[in-house]
């Protein structure tokens, strides 16, 4: 009965959180997730994001802003599946 119920509350967790993974996520999925977690992480603190800025000399703003876009595809594009062509995000659309 324990052992159902571990796996059932690992089930929930993974479901609310996506960034828990699970035995069939890729590494380009799991670092991904890593750095979009940090990446929010930043913009959501006020203080980590002035340190940033200040470390960088970059408006607060600008940063922020940086980050944001990084959140798109923070590890390059995902690895192609069988069959298909890699997917590519136009950055020079963002400059």
């Amino acid at each position: 009965a324990d052992k159902l119920r571990t796996q059932q509350e690992l089930e929930r967790l993974q479901a609310k959180y996506i960034g828990t993974g699970h035995p069939d996520t890729t590494s380009w999925e799991w670092k991904t997730n890593i750095h979009r977690d940090t990446y929010s992480s930043l913009v959501g603190h006020p203080p980590l994001l002035s340190y940033m800025a200040l470390a960088e000399n970059e408006p607060a703003a600008k940063v922020r802003a940086r980050l944001i876009r990084k959140m798109l595809q923070p590890t390059g594009p995902p690895p192609p599946r069988e069959g298909e062509e890699p997917m590519l995000i136009d950055r020079k659309a963002d400059s």
